[in-house]
């Protein structure tokens, strides 16, 4: 064994033989694996950390479209539900182009106070309603 070694050695120390040993092939491999486990565990946070960015920016957006309508339509009472007042050619006027949807990591859904101004609630994925009444961009905290 010793001596198929040191033969093959001189041999590849003199240029007969090219290419790489097996071991080397296999080391290369598993410090790639090492890589990308590495990378795949330092990337996993950031589909959590977009989903609560898009939840407050859709509940800014619903919150500043529900606060139009109020103030350009006093007294309007607005529907639960999608709020189809608020989206695109409906009666109420374009104040949402759509309404957001991310159903597997959040909600949003309006309801109708007493006297007809409106709630707007954060459903996170998998939370039975009711949700949590969306007070700010701190309402998405829950959201994964």
């Amino acid at each position: 064994m010793i001596s198929t070694y040191q033969r093959l050695k001189r041999q590849r120390d003199a240029g007969e033989i090219d290419g790489f040993t097996l071991i080397e092939l296999l080391i290369v491999i598993v410090v790639l694996g090492i890589l990308a486990a590495v990378v795949i565990f330092a990337l996993g946070g950031i589909t959590g950390k977009s989903a609560i960015a898009a939840c407050q920016a859709d509940g800014a957006t619903v919150s500043t479209a529900i606060a139009a309508l109020e103030a350009q339509y006093p007294g309007t009472v607005i529907t639960g539900g999608s709020a189809s007042n608020l989206v695109s050619g409906a009666s109420g006027g374009p104040y949402l182009q759509s309404w957001p949807n991310n159903s597997s990591h959040y909600s949003f859904n309006v309801t109708a106070g007493a006297t007809g101004v409106a709630g707007l609630n954060v459903d996170p994925a998998g939370v039975t309603a009711p949700g949590y009444a969306y007070a700010g961009p701190s309402s998405c905290n829950s959201v994964t």
